[in-house]
């Protein structure tokens, strides 16, 4: 079984995330989908004792959720993002467990503006809701939560554009939130 690589170009044109930033962050996601289905090839015929299959086990969560990760970060936003309605279930749910809209978006924000390289992720665990810094693609993850919305905060994901200024990059990126695709990921 091989996973096939999506395809994101219509992100391309993206306000705050350049051609070349974008084209370099496909091909590094394509480099996941290649790696996954590399290891996957690899470890069907890799003697199950040794430690070398053990190696390449651990190093597979790595790339499949490296994989997963950005999928689900590019499907999050799109060109001229999507405001959140006040109707919503998700609003419903930010006010439940964090007070308001306005207080989830500053706690999330102050999460991905912490030093250090990652993901953030909004969590959802039934009715309640988690901002998360995962610090690697396989370590840190809420087991059994189901990630609503997914911000890269590698360096890949902004130096181009932004060096040092991550502060720009999450102002981007909310700028191009598509909240109707982040509402439908809701499970209730």
């Amino acid at each position: 079984m091989n996973y096939s690589a999506k395809n994101f170009e219509s992100l391309l044109g993206i306000e705050g995330m350049s051609e070349p930033l974008l084209k370099n962050h496909f091909t590094l996601y394509q480099g996941y989908v290649n790696n996954t289905n590399k290891l996957s090839e690899i470890l069907s015929t890799k003697d199950q004792t040794t430690p070398e299959f053990a190696e390449l086990k651990r190093r597979f969560g790595w790339e499949f959720n490296g994989m997963r990760l950005h999928e689900l970060y590019f499907e999050n936003i799109k060109k001229g993002g999507l405001t959140l309605k006040e109707d919503s279930k998700l609003h419903s749910l930010f006010v439940k467990n964090f007070g308001s809209f306005e207080k989830w978006e500053s706690d999330f924000r102050a999460i991905a503006g912490m030093r250090g390289i990652g993901w953030v992720i909004l969590y959802q665990d039934n009715e309640k809701l988690f901002n998360c810094w995962i610090n690697e693609h396989d370590v840190g993850h809420l087991s059994s939560a189901k990630p609503l919305l997914v911000v890269d905060v590698f360096e890949h994901a902004y130096m181009l554009d932004y060096g040092l200024k991550k502060a720009d990059y999450i102002n981007a990126f909310f700028k191009s939130i598509d909240w109707e695709l982040v509402e439908k990921r809701i499970e209730l």
